[in-house]
């Protein structure tokens, strides 16, 4: 298979995947501002995260009432974590196929250097094609207006390359994305 086949032949399936999860996530009505499929360095099949104004306010409180620091404080450390957010992992079953998919691939901590940066390139394309297709049917605009969300793709930990895939995910003068990228961007 020719990589461009295989790139989105797996972007399709983990957009089935994250469209599940994001649309019935989203039908507790809240207002959603950071909605990402991250992974890690080693590539591993993705999961999402995302946070909304009424998850950051809650958590934010009871982390607060457990450490003494202000509800502010906390709020500025978690507002951008996937892995703070009470959604980080929401709907991960659905997942499944993407993870089988993802243990039929080469095993990429057995790869050399030059076919590992390719095996890893090839699963952050097809992740951020996966979500450039949900922003395309408007997932990301189901209980907010889309300029107000960051819909991101993310090596944890942090890389370079997240700031340069949310600029071709997002508008960079839209407010979200001025907000990501003056508090979160590597």
């Amino acid at each position: 298979m020719k990589p461009m086949q295989e790139i989105e032949t797996l972007a399709i399936e983990i957009a089935a995947a994250a469209r599940t999860s994001f649309c019935t996530l989203f039908e507790n009505g809240e207002r959603y501002y950071y909605c990402t499929l991250y992974t890690t360095g080693e590539g591993h099949a993705p999961s999402i995260s995302a946070w909304s104004w009424e998850a950051l306010a809650l958590e934010s409180a009871r982390q607060a009432e457990e450490s003494d620091t202000p509800v502010s404080t906390i709020a500025d450390l978690i507002k951008w974590s996937y892995a703070d957010s009470p959604y980080c992992c929401f709907g991960d079953d659905h997942f499944d196929d993407v993870k089988q998919r993802y243990n039929e691939r080469p095993f990429i901590a057995e790869l050399e250097n030059d076919d590992w940066k390719r095996e890893l390139d090839v699963r952050l394309n097809a992740m951020e094609l996966a979500m450039k297709m949900l922003d395309d049917e408007g997932v990301f605009a189901l209980n907010q207006s889309r300029e107000s969300v960051c819909a991101l793709v993310e090596v944890m930990p942090p890389d370079e390359i997240n700031t340069e895939i949310a600029l071709r995910l997002n508008r960079a003068e839209s407010p979200a994305m001025q907000a990501w990228l003056a508090e979160a961007a590597e």
